[in-house]
């Protein structure tokens, strides 16, 4: 079984020594450390980092923290976080959280991490609802806007490239008998030939 560290900032500009500091002290080999910096919230899968950590690391393996926040953004994530790395038979251990996946208690401690993730995700999707309903009161209208068909007849006609009626109206078509068995495109792009060319 290996130790495997992952560290994590938001900008380049934030020092991870003090992360690093403590994956040494709890015994994790340099080589052995994996590192992003994310200024946005992303997966655990779309992190270069992580992923390296995770093509790595065997069945068995401890992947340390500093602190389980480190692993995520917000508890939604961390929890999905840790849910991926068990999936993948690893074990998660933080050194300031004292979370150690062999003990009753850091195990507690992460079911209370999967209870108030849900219950986070109830609490946005609420605040979802409720800005709906709000702004619906106000007189907001969602989806698309509503179509004027007598508008789109106007930017229609005013459209340069638009072939002429005869080309649109099959009817007036038998009018002009040079110009049958030619797209409108060869009109518009004068690509008719000369001898079949005419004034209108």
């Amino acid at each position: 079984m290996r130790l495997l560290g992952y560290t994590r900032v938001s900008t380049a500009a934030q020092d991870a020594q003090l992360q690093l500091d403590a994956l040494g002290a709890a015994g994790v080999q340099k080589r052995d450390v994996f590192s992003d910096v994310t200024s946005w919230s992303k997966t655990a899968k779309q992190r270069p980092g992580m992923r390296r950590l995770l093509e790595y690391a065997e069945d068995g393996d401890t992947v340390v923290v500093w602190r389980i926040d480190r692993l995520g953004r917000s508890l939604l994530d961390v929890l999905a976080t840790v849910n991926l790395l068990r999936d993948r038979g690893l074990k998660v251990c933080s050194v300031s959280d004292n979370i150690d996946p062999e003990t009753s208690s850091s195990r507690m401690m992460l079911g209370m991490l999967a209870t108030l993730a849900e219950y986070e995700r109830e609490l946005i999707a609420e605040r979802v609802n409720a800005g709906i309903a709000a702004a619906k009161q106000n007189g907001t209208k969602f989806g698309r806007p509503p179509v004027d068909p007598d508008d789109i007849a106007q930017k229609l006609s005013d459209d340069p490239l638009r072939p002429p009626r005869h080309f649109r109206d099959p009817s007036l078509r038998t009018r002009h008998p040079h110009l049958r068995g030619h797209r409108p495109d060869e009109y518009l792009h004068g690509r008719l030939p000369a001898h079949q060319e005419t004034r209108m």
